[in-house]
């Protein structure tokens, strides 16, 4: 099993913490005006708005975390850190995409749904089986972890048609996708330290 360097966990840790930062900053900065229960993430970095620079900052340092994360997260099956690398990409794409302060866009709103899709696939697509795998890259922790997050993309978009409380379903569904790399690489590192002690 290929060893995981050590600063994926700065890479991993740091995705989760600068998206949320990145939208409660945006939101204080937007003001009143803004319903973080209503209304999604991607309207913080909509042109013209207060917060605009900040979450779309985020969304870019998101896009970075991601794509170094899929390049030092070896142990992971080639397909996953692919589809983590897109989720990068993707994260990348909406901050060069905007939403629009109101409305809809087709060609955020496709950006968007590809990220949420190959984030939501990543954790099934990297399984590993055999022995000696860590516990994060394991068949049931991965269906389990794809699952959720499919279920959680699935709330949101039902929220979106029902005019309910979409922020709050997107943004239980993106901390879920940006802090599994994180689990993935603690895992990794854990498997690789107590195999070390073994073999000693």
């Amino acid at each position: 099993m290929r060893s995981v360097p050590k600063w994926v966990l700065l890479s991993s840790a740091s995705a989760p913490a600068v998206l949320i930062i990145g939208w409660m900053v945006a939101a204080a900065l937007q003001g009143p005006a803004y319903d973080p229960a209503a209304q999604t993430i991607s309207v913080l970095a909509a042109p013209g708005g207060s917060g605009q620079w900040v979450m779309t900052g985020a969304f870019i340092t998101l896009g970075v975390c991601h794509l170094l994360s899929a390049w030092g997260l070896r142990p992971a099956a080639t397909p996953g850190r692919l589809a983590l690398a897109a989720g990068g990409v993707s994260a990348l794409a909406v901050a060069m995409v905007p939403a629009p302060s109101s409305g809809g866009s087709l060609g955020h709103g496709s950006v968007a749904a590809v990220g949420f899709t190959v984030l939501a696939a990543w954790p099934v697509l990297a399984v590993r089986t055999g022995e000696g795998v860590p516990w994060a890259l394991r068949p049931l922790p991965s269906l389990g972890a794809t699952a959720v997050m499919a279920v959680g993309a699935a709330w949101f978009l039902v929220e979106t048609q029902l005019h309910g409380v979409a922020g709050v379903a997107e943004r239980a569904v993106t901390t879920l996708q940006s802090l599994w790399p994180f689990v993935v690489a603690l895992s990794c590192l854990r498997h690789s330290a107590r195999g070390a002690v073994d073999r000693r």
